[in-house]
């Protein structure tokens, strides 16, 4: 893959913020075969680079390319210099802090680093005249069910928790963008479910900091001796077996979903009309009890995982399921991957990666691709500033251009002005002209 020097002159670039992380990185794999042209933002606060090696590697597309910057959303200057490089046709958001129990925790430091992140890549979106975004979004939005038939998208929200209410919050937000610009936002928000599995070949899946908050990469990691066993929060449920059924969904399928809301953009910058802000569901529509899920597990690696019964947890509800016929409908996308799929496939990550991006993986990369950048060292995401350095700058910053292998460049920085001294408004930023709509369409 060949990397442009001056990326203005060439086919337009889809930026996608947090594109390292587990979600991501799958997504990267995908549109990267299909000939993309991406550009990685990623603070890796609770992901790897290493990642994003892997990804590349798995492209069999030689029209795609990756370039990664190592930026946070929190510092508008260095995001300001991003978009400065390149002109974006589409934005796909996953970039966020992800632990329901930790925002609890650290709310301030969650609302900070998901919604003002959000604010400063909106606005310079809108001030760079790419209107096209699609936000990962989450079913925590929906909060406590009111019964255990399958969620649709106009069922009332309430998170229940501070994770929960920053994907509300931004989903509100950029509710209000798009109706503030009629017929200029095309903005898709993507609410998952419960994300599980890695890539069918192993070489990249979820890598979780800490201890996992999700049930089944803490299955793995006990299957695999890195812990002793399971805790199973409540079995008094009114489910079939007396745990709680949620609605698991295969990571790949996930990705796919994200492809389909891109090229629904697509067709829809095409006829010349625009989506506003819409929401859809990404799940299977089926639910899996927590035992169904261990004793899965537990086939796939050959022998029974040891769990016990501990008390419900707070606010955990018997039920939650999707109802993704929307998506079906207006997206042409539907979930494929089979509940043996999903757990194959993520015992097969785990095998191969037992330490997960840290420890050797059995056919690693850098046997392949080397020299590579040198893989930066993990840090609690904790330590993320809880304001915004919007006005700071830094003396050089490091620019990993991906080619074949990522490469490292030391980026002179000049002195640079102060970032967003004003909100930018609609009357302050380009509109896009329709005739320009038009040539936008090959940038996807």
């Amino acid at each position: 893959m060949t990397v442009p020097h001056h990326p203005r002159e060439h086919q337009r670039t889809i930026l996608i913020t947090g594109g390292a992380g587990f979600i991501g990185s799958h997504t990267v794999v995908q549109l990267l075969n299909l000939g993309k042209r991406l550009v990685i933002v990623d603070n890796l606060c609770n992901s790897s680079e290493e990642a994003l090696h892997r990804a590349q590697a798995l492209s069999h597309n030689s029209r795609g390319s990756l370039i990664f910057h190592e930026v946070d959303l929190l510092d508008g200057v260095e995001l300001q210099k991003v978009f400065d490089l390149y002109t974006f046709s589409a934005c796909i958001h996953f970039a966020g802090l992800k632990a329901v129990g930790e925002s609890s925790q650290i709310p301030l430091g969650y609302y900070q680093t998901n919604v003002t992140g959000t604010l400063n890549l909106v606005q310079l979106l809108q001030k760079h005249n790419c209107r096209n975004l699609i936000f990962s979004s989450s079913a925590t939005v929906y909060g406590l069910p009111t019964s255990n038939k399958p969620i649709r998208e106009d069922a009332p929200t309430g998170a229940m928790n501070p994770y929960g209410r920053t994907k509300q919050y931004i989903e509100e937000i950029l509710q209000d963008t798009a109706a503030s610009e009629p017929n200029e936002w095309n903005i898709i928000l993507l609410r998952y479910f419960n994300p599980v599995g890695a890539h069918e070949s192993g070489r990249i899946g979820e890598d979780p900091n800490g201890t996992p908050n999700n049930l089944m990469p803490y299955v793995a990691q006990v299957a695999i001796g890195r812990r002793p066993i399971i805790n199973v929060f409540g079995n008094d449920y009114d489910t079939i077996d007396g745990t709680g059924v949620r609605d698991y969904i295969h990571i790949e399928d996930l990705a796919s979903g994200h492809v389909a809301a891109l090229k629904k953009i697509e067709i829809v910058t095409r006829s010349n009309k625009n989506l506003g802000c819409v929401p859809y569901n990404l799940g299977t529509g089926c639910g899996y009890s927590v035992m169904e899920m261990i004793n899965n597990m537990s086939e796939v690696v050959g022998h029974s995982l040891p769990y016990t019964i501990t008390e419900r947890r707070p606010g955990d509800v018997a039920t939650v399921i999707a109802d993704p016929s929307l998506a079906e409908r207006e997206l042409g996308w539907k979930a494929e991957k089979t509940l043996k799929d999903m757990c194959r496939d993520l015992w097969r990550w785990q095998t191969m990666n037992p330490k997960g991006y840290s420890g050797s993986e059995l056919d690693s990369l850098h046997s392949i691709a080397s020299p590579l950048t040198p893989l930066p060292r993990r840090h609690s995401c904790m330590t993320l500033p809880l304001m915004a350095p919007i006005s700071t700058t830094k003396a050089t910053t490091t620019m990993k251009l991906a080619s074949s292998p990522l490469i490292a460049k030391n980026i002179d920085r000049k002195s640079s002005p102060t970032f967003f001294d004003s909100a930018y408004s609609p009357a302050n930023s380009p509109r896009p002209a329709r005739t320009a709509k038009k040539a936008h369409l090959n940038a996807f």
